[in-house]
Order: C-alpha cells, then sequence, then structure tokens
C-alpha cells in the first residue's frame, strides 16, 4: 500500500452511465449481453474469483447463465437475500454493460468465494470499483423493502436505483458519511507518533490486539471536520488541530461513506477513553508502526501483540501515508 494515493476501494474504470437507468428497453437490450456479477447476500455478499490466479480476479456469468425472475427495466421485487433481480451498474469501457444480482453462488471450477474485505485491496482497479459498487447496492436493497414513507412495500426501479411503492414514493440509494482519522503528534522521523485506539466493540483475539485510526459517524447539521474534532475528543479525550482531508472510499458494510483525515494532537495531553467506545489506545511511534507491518511482534503494552487495520480499510491507506510523511 506504500505509495499509493488513493484509498483501495476508491478504484473503478466503470461508466455509471446513469442516463441509461430510466430506460427500460435499453436495460432489457443490456440484459441480453451483459457480464454479471453474483453476489450472495446470505453469505455476507461474498462473489466468486478464480482460484487459480493471484492476485484475485472476479468471475462474472452472462445472463443467460443467471436465473433473475421479473422482467429487466420493469418494477420488481427485491429486498431479501437470493431475490435475482438484475442491478445495472454501468458500462465497461468495452461498451459491455454489467450487472449485478444477488442470488446463490454457482458450483463452478476452479473458483472461490471471497468477500471484499478480505481481497479489496488486492483486486485491480475495475474489479475493485464493480465489487465494491454492487455490494452497496445490494445492500440498500435489503433495507429498504418498504417505504419509510408509508410504510407499504416497495419495488425496484430504474434498473436498481430507486424503489418506488404503490403511492409512487420513491426513494434512491443513500449512504452514510462517517469520518475517520489518523491523529498524530507533527513529528518527522522514526520517533514521530500517532493515536491509535482498541474499539469496544471488536471481538478479542487471545494475545492479539487490534489498533486503527478513530472514526464516527457525520451527525446531522455538522460538517465532516467538526465531527472529527467532536468524535476524537468523545472517544479520547484529546484535542486536535490542522485537520487535512487525505481521501475517501465506500465501506458497503452495510452503507458507508469514510471521509479520511489526519489531524495533529499534543502527545502530553491526557487520553480519556469513552469505554463504551474504546477499549484502549495508545501512541505509537513510526518504528513501532512499521515493524508492526513488516510481520515483527510489537507489544501493546499489556502484553498483546498489535494488530493493524485489514489491507483493505481507509484505516491503513491513512496509517501508510503518516507513516510515509504525507502529512
Amino acid at each position: 500500500m506504500s505509495g499509493e494515493t488513493a484509498p483501495p476501494l476508491a478504484r473503478s474504470t466503470l461508466d455509471r452511465a446513469a442516463h441509461r437507468r430510466t430506460d427500460p428497453q435499453w436495460l432489457a437490450q443490456a440484459w441480453q449481453r451483459a457480464r454479471v456479477l453474483v453476489l450472495d447476500s446470505t453469505r455476507e455478499g461474498r462473489a466468486l474469483v478464480r482460484a487459480d490466479v493471484n492476485p484475485p480476479v472476479l468471475v462474472f456469468r452472462d445472463a443467460a447463465q443467471v436465473e433473475a425472475p421479473g422482467q429487466v427495466g420493469a418494477p420488481g421485487q427485491v429486498g431479501s437475500p437470493g431475490e435475482a433481480y438484475p442491478l445495472f451498474l454501468g458500462v465497461e469501457p468495452d461498451g459491455v454493460p454489467v450487472f449485478a444480482v444477488d442470488a446463490p453462488l454457482p458450483d463452478l471450477p476452479d473458483t472461490r468465494a471471497a468477500h471484499l474485505r478480505e481481497i479489496g485491496h488486492l483486486l485491480g482497479d475495475r474489479d475493485a470499483g464493480i465489487f465494491t459498487t454492487a455490494l452497496a447496492l445490494v445492500n440498500w436493497h435489503l433495507g429498504h423493502g418498504w417505504s419509510p414513507r408509508t410504510g407499504k412495500r416497495t419495488e425496484v426501479d430504474e434498473g436498481g436505483w430507486s424503489r418506488v411503492d404503490a403511492d409512487g414514493h420513491r426513494a434512491w440509494p443513500r449512504t452514510d458519511p462517517a469520518m475517520i482519522v489518523l491523529v498524530h503528534d507533527g513529528v518527522d522521523g522514526p520517533e514521530g507518533r500517532c493515536l491509535l485506539g482498541n474499539n469496544a466493540t471488536w471481538p478479542r483475539t487471545p494475545g492479539q490486539r487490534r489498533f486503527s485510526c478513530l472514526a464516527g459517524y457525520v451527525e446531522p447539521g455538522e460538517s465532516a471536520e467538526a465531527a472529527v474534532l467532536r468524535e476524537v475528543r468523545e472517544e479520547v479525550g484529546v484535542g486536535v488541530e490542522r485537520i487535512r482531508y487525505a481521501g475517501s472510499q465506500a465501506w458497503p458494510f452495510p452503507g458507508s461513506l469514510m471521509l479520511g483525515y489526519l489531524a495533529e494532537a499534543d502527545p502530553g495531553e491526557p487520553v480519556r477513553l469513552d469505554p463504551t467506545e474504546i477499549a484502549y489506545a495508545r501512541w505509537f511511534t513510526r518504528r513501532e508502526i512499521g515493524a508492526v507491518l513488516a510481520g515483527r511482534a510489537v507489544d501493546a503494552g499489556d502484553g498483546d501483540r498489535v494488530l493493524l487495520p485489514p489491507p483493505s480499510s481507509i484505516a491503513l491507506f491513512l496509517v501508510h501515508r503518516w507513516l510515509d510523511g504525507h502529512c
């Protein structure tokens, strides 16, 4: 990840072709020649990748190989696992339309089921963008089978980019904005430090403790930068300044947009934890973080071995940005 200029799930080559979403005739014709990514929401949204290729490559199906009930481009039911209504994702540079369906994964030779968390950082730009968009859209549909205004059942419309109830009330996909920040001391070199926390809700692995950046949802009426100030103060009792935006990426688990920041704080300021949010927090030097990334054991301070965020997360992207001096 060192040297990367964009978070791992912020990459894409797909033209979303939004003007096609309201053209039922075009969508129906596009389905006949489409590449289709099958996701299985009953398996946490896993998709097939080739088992004989490294790095991983997504496996696509032809439309004729996928059972998708209903007329593509017309309103239809979707909102429960396995309801394989085609969701239009966009058009590839070669002109081929791409759809996703939520359905059981087929049993194909030389393939394996993989989760976006597991492989997102390993995928090429094209596959990373398709998988991220498909999973975000599938997860949105699963949570919006009924209208929040009327309580009535809704149907998918506009190629999967809206849902409408019998009274015509329409809803469009939404993502929840959240900030995530790498707090550091502004010091260059191996002894510069960053502040990482262990979330109180994360499952414990004996002998190991995972640390990550501080994060939280942006509240109504609040800017992302104001959320950085508030969340850091609430979670660890530290004030920050020199907040700098570093990038964003979707985090479709189930539907967030992570806005990444770097910010400075004084390591001499006492760390006061909110125990409902953060179980443990401490300052780490660049030397220590580099050691963890190199696979060497670093003591969390209580005998546990330090783990860092997963590679597909924007958190690790921010750690690398700080480690490489891009602050």
